[in-house]
């Protein structure tokens, strides 16, 4: 597994071929889900390979959008399938990376450990001191792509998806719950 290799190769082509008017799902989004994973899967005590495969799968979970913002996880699976065994991916350790990728569809829906990492890894920031500069960006995305048309409906938006949220392993449990519960309530009273 060159796990250096592919890193270079899907950050060259993610510099490259996200499309520039991702104001949320940009390089900036894949580089900070990459730093939540290792952070995570530190704390969480995972093995070398492990942790290399979550962090494969963090660079690669949201590279559908290259193609198309629908349906964007099976998309991203599919270009892990296409260019991991290039660098030396067993079947195995591919089957876990698409895993884990698949498992960021929202609603999350992680079946192990490893998929738990990066679920919580995708949405680290609603635990976040960043939380509204972050959310803003979400904002400018969906509103863009007709989504969402006024603020209150994207607070009301925020507070639904908030409300059914909730963080998978104890590291995110610990350091991000409360954090993201302040949000909530935060949200709520500005709701009219």
């Amino acid at each position: 597994m060159q796990f250096q290799e592919v890193k270079k190769f899907i950050m060259g082509k993610l510099r490259k071929e996200l499309p520039k008017h991702l104001f949320y799902h940009s390089i900036e989004h894949i580089k900070d889900v990459y730093d939540s994973a290792k952070a995570i899967a530190k704390s969480e005590k995972i093995s070398k390979e492990d942790k290399d495969l979550v962090l494969t799968a963090a660079l690669f979970h949201d590279a559908g959008f290259i193609i198309d913002q629908k349906d964007h996880e099976r998309l991203s699976a599919e270009i892990a399938q296409k260019h991991l065994p290039d660098y030396g991916y067993t079947p195995e350790q591919i089957a876990k990376v698409t895993g884990m990728i698949m498992a960021t569809k929202i609603p999350q829906s992680p079946k192990n450990k490893l998929e738990e990492i990066i679920c919580d890894a995708d949405l680290d920031y609603l635990g976040r001191d960043d939380f509204f500069v972050i959310g803003d960006k979400l904002f400018a995305e969906l509103s863009m792509y007709g989504i969402i048309n006024s603020e209150n409906e994207w607070n009301k938006l925020q507070v639904s998806f908030l409300e059914k949220h909730h963080y998978f392993t104890p590291t995110s449990i610990k350091n991000r719950k409360a954090r993201k519960e302040e949000h909530l309530q935060l949200i709520k009273s500005k709701i009219q």
